[in-house]
């Protein structure tokens, strides 16, 4: 410690460096979460941005003297002497002696939920969303968005060790980038324009100058879904890479990027992960399945007759996932070779079988998490694909300067970064793994 301006300055450490300060004064700060008041002594929980520390107030340890005006939910500043003992499984654990507290803040009002349990019991998901920015101060809340954190985390991290640069692509568009007509609509000066669905386009084009690229950002879909599993703003990660031989490329590098992202959750969110229950899955190797043989699995096995077989439809995706689970003990499995009419206007057609294009989805434990697949790059080939969906290249030219002057082979893929989590803690909506969800009938808080 030392002195500032005459006073003691007390290092302010985490809990998680308490064990290199036992019998030592420190200082934490954080919001009361709770306080338990005892005979003669009081138990208070702080809160801090990852942890929930144990202090004990009681005369003896110190001068300081109990403030009446300390409340649930007031930001503090605690100093104390860090004290070690063990838990009923022998391992160790510490609290923090008080010696003083500081107020910094007080709330103005009682908080309208009780959050300092360990899970928000009885509490409708539409409640908990309208007054996200308290509900999240639950314990079980915060460590939903730490593990999302640490998803979006590995994602970048595996990455960028592999040669991928990180890109910024704009999100208000001259054309939407599928093709369709589920774009957000805006009127910019004047002029007709919209929200981006994806940042494939420029994505692409950065290939030509990195050769493998990545963003973490928005996209926006004007869907008019209601359901457990869509909404109209999420965060994709995307990548594109370039000079590959094929689109099995790809789906090995989203393997790679799989495998660290569940071994940082185990290692580096480990508390987060007991905490919510989560299953953390292994992974090896991710099977792969052509569409038509996986139909004709769905049909035969399953007994199921399909309405779409251009596509599969969520109970399809919950037989696929149980198929990987019995047959190669997978949460995850790989699904190629969409119909053509069913893939957007840059994916490559097969060349054995145009009707059939090279792309892919994967499936993680019966639901659709990510979409990718080989681009064309071939400006002939772009133009000519364009033409037979109907579409104007002219309205392309800028998108079409990456296949006139020279484009590599190359693909890549978006993952959902709500959907993934959503299925890796076993929730049954992704509004519950979305911080401020957008959907169709919500755009607050």
């Amino acid at each position: 410690m030392e002195k500032i301006n005459g006073t003691l300055n007390y290092n302010r450490v985490s809990y998680e460096d308490f064990k290199n300060h036992d019998g030592e004064i420190v200082n934490i700060v954080g919001y009361i979460h709770r306080i338990r008041e005892m005979t003669g002594f009081s138990f208070v929980i702080i809160r801090t941005e990852r942890d929930t520390i144990q202090c004990v107030y009681a005369p003896e340890f110190s001068t300081y003297r109990w403030d009446e005006k300390l409340c649930e939910e007031a930001s503090v500043s605690v100093t104390g002497k860090v004290a070690s003992s063990k838990d009923a499984k022998g391992n160790d654990r510490y609290e923090l002696q008080i010696h003083d507290i500081k107020i910094l803040s007080l709330p103005a009002e009682n908080l309208p939920i009780v959050i300092n349990k360990k899970q928000l019991d009885g509490i409708q998901l539409n409640t908990i969303l309208d007054l996200r920015p308290i509900s999240m101060r639950n314990p079980r809340e915060r460590a939903i968005f730490k593990i999302q954190e640490g998803i979006a985390r590995g994602f970048r991290e595996y990455l960028s060790q592999n040669g991928f640069t990180e890109v910024r692509s704009p999100k208000i568009n001259f054309a939407g980038a599928e093709g369709g007509t589920n774009v957000f609509k805006l009127d910019y000066f004047g002029k007709e324009v919209y929200l981006a669905q994806s940042p494939q386009l420029y994505k692409q084009a950065l290939v030509g100058v990195y050769q493998r690229v990545f963003e973490i950002a928005p996209v926006f879909r004007a869907e008019h879904h209601d359901t457990s599993r869509h909404l109209n703003e999420y965060t994709s990660m995307d990548f594109e890479m370039g000079f590959i031989e094929s689109f099995y490329d790809i789906m090995n590098m989203e393997t790679g990027v799989l495998k660290y992202i569940m071994n940082l959750l185990k290692t580096e969110y480990k508390n987060e992960v007991e905490l919510l229950h989560a299953e953390i899955p292994e992974i090896t190797e991710i099977p792969v399945i052509k569409f038509m043989d996986a139909k004709d699995i769905i049909i035969n096995k399953f007994k199921y007759q399909p309405t779409d077989m251009k596509d599969f439809d969520p109970s399809e995706e919950e037989m696929l996932g149980k198929y990987a689970k019995k047959e190669f003990n997978s949460d995850f499995i790989f699904v190629t070779h969409y119909p053509s009419k069913k893939r957007p206007f840059y994916t490559m057609d097969d060349p054995e079988n145009p009707e059939y294009t090279l792309s892919f989805d994967l499936l993680f434990r019966g639901l659709e998490i990510t979409s990718g697949g080989q681009r064309v790059h071939d400006y002939n080939e772009q133009v000519a694909k364009m033409k037979k969906l109907g579409m104007d290249p002219e309205q392309f030219a800028t998108y079409l300067m990456l296949h006139k002057y020279g484009a590599p082979p190359h693909g890549g893929l978006g993952l959902g970064l709500e959907r993934l989590t959503m299925h890796l803690l076993g929730f049954k909506n992704v509004r519950e793994a979305t911080m401020f969800p957008r959907d169709i009938n919500r755009v607050t808080p």
